[in-house]
């Protein structure tokens, strides 16, 4: 896993209490751990019943505590000690049981006397039974948790151990995760900053089943929102047809057409303080959409093209009247030519900064994982960055951003 700048060098704290979901917890401690974080895991007696603690030891490559390190030498301290600098104590699975002590600040096992001595931000991921989450006494527990600031996760709809159907299935490891770098990254640089972002490619019909389009996977685009939630900002997600999973914290706008895209983009732009163009829009799309299917029998058809609105070009005219968004960065996808054909486009649409990528190749660009592009600013300025994750090339795209918006 590559590492996440928001949680390198972070100290989390990860409580797990006596849930059949407690093994999930393992895989959340091995995900941090591998993201740059560093993992304390404190396990109630309960939690030991699922999970041994050198089990969490062993991905985290620390120390697991549990009630029994109450008695040792450090034992007055301990707890103090294991909240002094976290920047979160997430307590992921948490039980009915525990959330009510936590609720009447009951400190009777390590885990919840840690709860009182911490000072940073309280996250819990409910894990019980349906009839237990439903109960008046646990949902007292929750809104009292919750005025007190505490960040409830979850829980599910989905079956239970039980077999019963209902509220409380625990939040999967990687959707947690996504949780995390949210809470975590609200102070960030961007904190107040709104970003639009488009991702994706569009399909323009031609009929019913059939669409003109293009091999964008959205990656990069999402990619980007994710940078910008890391970093506190608020985040609106313009996606044309993909199955990725949305970021947590960003507000998703699903459209489908380079005309819907457009609608959106412009829509979501109003009072935005930057616009990330990274959707691979349509050029062109059919004059007429058949209404029924195209036959394969009736022969080859003849289909006239015409041009799609040109985005950027609309998001420049509102600039010029409104002054948002502030900052615009737009992609220039090219198989030829592409510093040339990125100038060109960088100073036609007045982009701030451009991102320069060959599709042509076979490690980089559409679909793949990594990407290798060139940013070109209006400044006049160029920086080619080396193949690298999607993900490293958004945090080299948002700090500029940071940087511009710094500037206004």
């Amino acid at each position: 896993m590559t590492k996440v700048r928001v949680l390198e060098g972070r100290k989390i704290l990860l409580g797990v209490t006596g849930s059949i979901a407690a093994y999930k917890a393992v895989e959340l401690a091995s995900q941090l751990t591998q993201a740059g974080a560093s993992v304390d895991v404190i396990l109630t007696e309960a939690a030991q019943a699922f999970v041994h603690p050198l089990t969490f030891s062993s991905v985290t490559g620390r120390r697991a505590y549990t009630d029994a390190d109450l008695w040792g030498d450090e034992a007055h301290v301990l707890h103090v000690g294991l909240a002094h600098e976290a920047a979160l104590y997430l307590i992921a699975p948490v039980t009915a049981n525990t959330m009510a002590k936590l609720a009447h600040g009951q400190a009777d096992n390590l885990l919840t006397l840690t709860a009182l001595g911490s000072k940073c931000p309280l996250a819990l991921a409910p894990a019980m039974d349906v009839g237990m989450y439903e109960h008046p006494a646990t949902q007292a527990n929750v809104e009292t948790l919750k005025s007190r600031a505490a960040i409830l996760i979850g829980p599910l709809e989905g079956r239970m151990a039980s077999g019963k159907i209902g509220l409380g299935r625990f939040i999967e490891p990687g959707e947690l995760m996504g949780w995390v770098r949210e809470i975590l990254g609200r102070e960030g640089a961007l904190a107040g900053k709104s970003i639009v972002v488009t991702a994706g490619g569009t399909h323009e019909p031609l009929d019913p089943v059939r669409v003109i389009a293009n091999r964008s996977s959205g990656k990069q685009g999402f990619a980007l929102a994710q940078a910008a939630v890391d970093r506190g900002a608020s985040v609106r997600l313009i996606a044309g047809p993909t199955s990725l999973p949305t970021p947590v914290g960003v507000v998703r706008v699903d459209v489908s057409t380079a005309a819907e895209m457009l609608e959106s983009t412009l829509e979501a732009s109003e009072g935005a303080d930057a616009l990330i163009m990274a959707a691979a829009v349509a050029d062109y799309r059919p004059i007429k959409t058949q209404k029924q299917k195209i036959k394969r029998h009736k022969g080859v058809p003849e289909i006239e093209l015409e041009t799609t609105p040109d985005i950027l070009v609309e998001v420049m005219k509102r600039k010029k009247k409104s002054g948002h968004p502030s900052r615009i960065i737009g992609f220039a996808a090219e198989s030829q030519d592409l510093l040339e054909n990125a100038r060109k486009k960088l100073e036609q649409k007045e982009l701030d900064l451009i991102v320069a990528n060959d599709i042509s190749a076979t490690d980089a660009g559409f679909s793949a994982d990594t990407n290798r592009v060139t940013l070109l600013s209006h400044s006049g300025d160029m920086e080619e960055l080396e193949l690298m994750q999607k993900t490293e090339v958004a945090e080299r795209i948002i700090d500029r951003l940071e940087v511009f918006l710094a500037e206004h």
